[in-house]
């Protein structure tokens, strides 16, 4: 998706360049803002997004998420309304054009407020849990000017919560109303889809019951599978697969665990059952994907070093 830059894209371009002058994910002073930076393409990462408005400045990314694929790039954000495991990939990205963005975290409490003063109920359908769309001139200006904060550490207590309702009520009043105003309104079936949303994240070894899940959201079966599937593009043995699969990777990746072991930790019996479903995710079975990111990480490494040998 694409559209027209505004006058000021530029200077958010400049804003997270600055911010983040060197590869990777970077924090900010400000609690759930992040600036993201990368100078190629790379492999497929996994991860769960948390509600958030990520906004790029430039460059392109592709969210996969169950079988649908988003791809948003420069004056497009995407707004994710509920807890998502997703796959991602940085499609855009050049040493001279690198792929640039900012993450906002979205608290659900500040929407209820806003709704409470303007009004307005819950939509009667119910929308997916993550969209593309393109930033307006309004959205851009309060993004930047609350990177702006980061240069004025004195003032962000007191503007801060200013500029994030703003940002907030810029998006309940454009296309995705509906998504943000399921998020905060208790009664919705967004919001209980939520609550099975963190259940399944803090339980995902746990062998799955849908009664017993259905039981915990006040929801029966049915309407629990199919809101789940609606918002979240997963059934909830799907949702927790994705879960189950994304953490033995890690486990592997950063504690060196054996696949063995991985999957037996995440909640899998069977070691061939475990093996297939890796690789039907991440596209190789588990020995063979962790050895070649691992030798990427360390070409990259290496690569790194002798650039700065030579400097």
């Amino acid at each position: 998706m694409t559209a027209s830059r505004t006058p000021r894209s530029q200077e958010l371009i400049d804003l997270i360049a600055r911010f983040a002058k060197e590869d990777g994910d970077h924090p900010t002073a400000i609690p759930g803002v992040s600036v993201h930076r990368r100078s190629g393409t790379g492999t497929k990462s996994c991860g769960a997004y948390k509600p958030s408005l990520a906004l790029i400045a430039q460059g392109a990314k592709q969210v996969v998420l169950g079988d649908e694929v988003y791809r948003y790039g420069g004056a497009d954000y995407l707004l994710t309304s509920i807890d998502l495991p997703v796959t991602t990939q940085i499609v855009e990205a050049s040493e001279e054009k690198p792929y640039l963005s900012v993450t906002f975290g979205i608290d659900t409490t500040r929407i209820a407020l806003l709704l409470e003063r303007a009004g307005g109920g819950v939509p009667a359908s119910t929308a997916r849990g993550m969209t593309v769309s393109s930033v307006t001139a309004e959205l851009e200006d309060a993004a930047i000017r609350l990177l702006k904060l980061l240069d004025r550490p004195d003032d962000i207590p007191a503007l801060l919560p200013l500029i994030e309702q703003e940002i907030i009520y810029r998006l309940l009043t454009g296309p995705q109303s509906a998504r943000l105003r399921q998020m905060a309104v208790t009664e919705s079936q967004s919001h209980q889809i939520s609550r099975a949303c963190v259940w399944l994240k803090e339980h995902y070894a746990l062998p799955l019951k849908i009664e017993d899940l259905a039981s915990r959201v006040s929801m029966s079966v049915s309407s629990l599978h199919h809101h789940f599937k609606a918002i979240t593009a997963m059934s909830p043995m799907q949702y927790q697969k994705q879960l189950r699969l994304q953490e033995a990777r890690r486990l592997m990746l950063e504690d060196m665990l054996d696949a063995g072991s991985a999957g037996h930790q995440v909640g899998y019996e069977s070691q061939s059952q475990f093996s297939r479903e890796y690789a039907r995710q991440f596209g190789e079975p588990p020995l063979r994907d962790v050895g070649r990111v691992r030798r990427s990480l360390m070409d990259r490494l290496t690569s790194g070093m002798e650039i700065l040998s030579e400097g």
